[in-house]
């Protein structure tokens, strides 16, 4: 091979590797979704107190096993807060969620609030665009009983339905 198709094919097989990779890196990133851990709405303190983040742990493992999304690990969710220095109050508002969102590069977010009233536990979910902050999907859910198991499989239901 002559000196000049070297020095013609080395430039053209840098940009074919950067491209690959950049289109790759988009190619995930379209499909990145963080899910928050649901917001308990009962009026009167529950037993399951961490109810909301077993809950959202069954959202988020519905999610990774559909394939077409990349999870936004909790852990890593959680240590971008701690560095931001955000308690949990300045998380009430969406608008900051969805500002998390998109330091942590997340296409999608999943909120989401559960209540517990006589027996019955109702959940709701909705799957949210961060960078418009647009509502793409909603899906409410309910079990009766105190069942944890079944508050668990309407949860991945939800999760289902929200692909």
């Amino acid at each position: 091979m002559s000196v000049k198709k070297i020095v013609w094919l080395c430039p053209a097989f840098i940009l074919c590797v950067v491209g690959g990779t950049i289109a790759l890196a988009v190619a995930q990133a379209a499909g990145t979704v963080a899910v928050w851990d649901l917001e308990d709405l009962t009026p009167v303190p529950s037993a399951a107190a961490d109810m909301g983040e077993m809950l959202s742990a069954a959202v988020l493992e519905t999610f990774k096993d559909s394939g077409g999304y990349t999870v936004v690990e909790r852990q890593r969710l959680l240590l971008i807060l701690e560095e931001l220095n955000l308690g949990t109050t300045e998380l009430v508002s969406e608008s900051t969620r969805l500002e998390v969102g998109r330091l942590i590069g997340a296409r999608l977010m999943v909120f989401g609030s559960y209540i517990i009233i006589n027996g019955t536990m109702r959940m709701d979910l909705r799957k949210v665009e961060v960078e418009t902050g647009l509502v793409l999907k909603a899906i409410s859910k309910t079990a009766t009983g105190s069942d944890i198991v079944e508050w668990l499989k309407i949860a991945r239901e939800a999760a289902k339905e929200l692909l």
